[in-house]
């Protein structure tokens, strides 16, 4: 097997409130030789998303990533070399690998390796068609179940997730309130992502906002944010209402396992015999499948526009995960290092 020079992005520090290009570590190597049951992967781009910060620093759905180690992501890549059973040179495959030029995966582990059909779109695979999109369609059919005329709210609804996730509400005929950040973004949900109303929380009276959009209450609400947003959505719940909790990034910077602004109306929940529920995409693997169809076939008909914001170059990783914890992103973050052979 031939070497390669390897340049990786390793976890130098634990993030402390915001995270830091400090946090990070730039390594230059060469890939060691493989091992049977193992494939050599040349990294092709790589998916950012707020639950990296939580790898950062502790344990949850996957251990803490140690200090030394790679950063990860999820990432498409190209195989190089293989001594894998069913890989082969030149196949496409998804994991979780590390912040770098190539990974030697073993394909084991919650997000091991898999397989892609040959022609994928890399870009595609780690958007609508991977976690982000899957994430959205599980949450809200399944947690959320809305049906045809209700109306549903979704927090960070112009982030990768939150917009296909109001998409998908309009598909299934319900009325749709984002709550976004910037006259640009909440332009964007209304006039392009079908959105029926869009709060810019950077402007408007959060609040006031959701009374005058909902004025027959909220039947669901996706949350992405957490914090004061998902009290003031608890506050207007309609009868029966469901709660869906994917995320909180306003909370993901703040030391480990410390929520800084837990709900403290959650008894909302009993006022409305309402639900509130937490979900990964990973507890509905069985069905990806599904969702992958019918999210593609979303896609075809023009029902769902896949919103990409794009960087480019490994040296640029940690600036790229920073975006998403300032609000910079628009749609989903993704870091592109190069085209399939």
């Amino acid at each position: 097997m031939a070497e390669f020079r390897n340049r990786q992005w390793l976890l130098a520090a634990r993030p402390k409130g915001l995270i830091k290009e400090s946090d990070f570590k730039w390594n230059e190597t060469t890939t060691p030789a493989l091992k049977d049951g193992q494939v050599l992967v040349r990294n092709l781009a790589f998916s950012f998303d707020p639950t990296q910060r939580g790898w950062m620093s502790m344990d949850t759905y996957i251990k803490a990533i140690p200090l030394g180690d790679t950063m990860k992501a999820g990432t498409v890549g190209q195989v190089v070399e293989s001594k894998r059973p069913g890989f082969a040179k030149g196949d496409l495959v998804q994991g979780l690998f590390g912040w770098e030029d190539y990974t030697i995966s073993g394909g084991d582990g919650l997000m091991g390796l898999q397989k892609l059909p040959a022609g994928t779109d890399p870009l595609l695979a780690l958007s609508l068609l991977g976690t982000t999109g899957l994430t959205a369609y599980f949450g809200l059919l399944e947690c959320g179940q809305p049906k045809a005329g209700e109306t549903v709210v979704v927090s960070g609804a112009a982030g990768a997730t939150g917009s296909v996730v109001g998409m998908i509400a309009k598909i299934k005929g319900c009325r749709v309130v984002g709550i976004a950040g910037g006259p640009e973004k909440c332009n964007w949900l209304t006039k392009e992502a079908g959105f029926d109303a869009a709060i810019d929380y950077k402007r408007e009276n959060i609040g006031e906002a959701l009374t005058r959009h909902c004025p027959k209450g909220i039947d669901v609400y996706f949350d992405n944010v957490g914090g004061e947003i998902l009290e003031l959505a608890l506050e207007r719940l309609a009868f029966r209402a469901r709660v869906v909790l994917c995320g909180a990034i306003s909370q993901y910077n703040e030391d480990a396992g410390v929520m800084a602004h837990p709900p403290k109306n959650y008894f909302q929940l009993i006022f409305h015999g309402a639900r509130m529920e937490g979900f990964l995409v990973f507890h509905y693997a069985s069905k990806y499948p599904e969702a992958i169809a019918e999210l593609s076939k979303w896609q075809a008909e023009g029902k769902i526009i896949n919103k990409i914001d794009l960087a480019e170059g490994l040296e640029n990783a940690p600036k790229t995960i920073l975006r998403l914890f300032t609000g910079a992103n628009f749609g989903k973050q993704l870091l592109k290092l190069g085209d399939p052979a």
